[in-house]
């Protein structure tokens, strides 16, 4: 019977395992093929060449690789420092205004990230629409915040803060009350509840939620270029530049085979370490 059922099993995933493997194997072999060709060359007859590896390193592009990672790592750490509270809430506090604040953080999504983007811009530009106001009311105004690393990051934390707060709810909800109130009932302090309790049961959520809030922000590019002003070159923007305006296809693609493989790398570590029947509540 349990033969039956993996064969089953095997026939039904099938198809989706043919599309996958078109959809996302496929590009990944036409890339890591463009990697290994010659410099702005387009042909596999002096393959392999990597060359393209050495001018990442002698042309200085692995800084925009660290300022990505960087950048998305800090992001990320925000992120769940900033989301763990509210996810607590949404979790085990707010019980109906849940709803509410799900429409409410989801509903931001329904809009263009260039278009939240540029509404910051004009928020936060010398004479805008925070320190426009202020200046006129108070006379006092300041520079704009506008176009550093800082505010770079900031943007990130703002994109991508749904993709943190939904999977740490999730896994906060993991979270048994009966533990907490046993730890509590035998002295425990709440930082001890948290470290020893409340992170470890919630650390499928904490896993998925920065996997995912790390890899969209590494591979960013609308933040540093509408609010950072490209006062930092991403590495997106790199392999963007690469491909197009650039024309050199093996560079643009070593870039992204870099970048793929240290993502995908950290993402596989990530969900092996992750009980994903916990999650999917399949574990009686």
């Amino acid at each position: 019977m349990e033969r039956i059922d993996r064969r089953l099993g095997f026939l039904s995933a099938l198809p989706l395992g043919v599309v996958l493997a078109l959809s996302f194997l496929a590009p990944m072999l036409v890339i890591a093929i463009f990697s290994v060709m010659p410099q702005k060359v387009f042909s596999v007859l002096n393959m392999p060449d990597f060359s393209s590896f050495g001018v990442i390193i002698s042309q200085g592009y692995y800084k925009s690789l660290l300022w990505s990672l960087g950048m998305a790592a800090v992001s990320t750490f925000m992120l769940l420092i900033i989301c763990w509270p509210l996810a607590y809430g949404m979790a085990k506090v707010f019980n109906r205004f849940t709803l509410v604040l799900t429409i409410a953080v989801v509903m931001t999504l329904f809009v263009s990230e260039n278009i939240r983007l540029f509404g910051w811009v004009l928020t936060l530009m010398k004479g805008g629409l925070f320190e426009g106001h202020i200046r006129h009311w108070t006379g006092i105004g300041w520079d704009s915040p506008l176009y550093n690393v800082s505010v770079i990051v900031f943007g990130l934390v703002y994109v991508y803060l749904p993709f943190m707060l939904f999977p740490l709810a999730q896994g906060i909800s993991m979270v048994p009350d009966d533990a907490r109130q046993a730890a509590a009932d035998l002295g425990a302090s709440r930082w001890r509840i948290l470290w020893e309790i409340d992170l470890p049961l919630a650390a499928p959520g904490i896993v998925i939620g920065s996997l995912l809030s790390f890899v969209l922000a590494a591979g960013a590019t609308a933040e540093s270029k509408i609010l950072g002003g490209q006062a930092v070159i991403v590495i997106s923007d790199d392999i963007e530049t690469a491909f197009t305006f650039g024309q050199n296809w093996p560079l643009g693609a070593a870039l992204s085979l870099i970048l793929i493989g240290i993502i995908g790398g950290l993402a596989i570590y990530g969900v092996s370490r992750v009980d994903l029947d916990a999650i999917m509540g399949r574990k009686r």
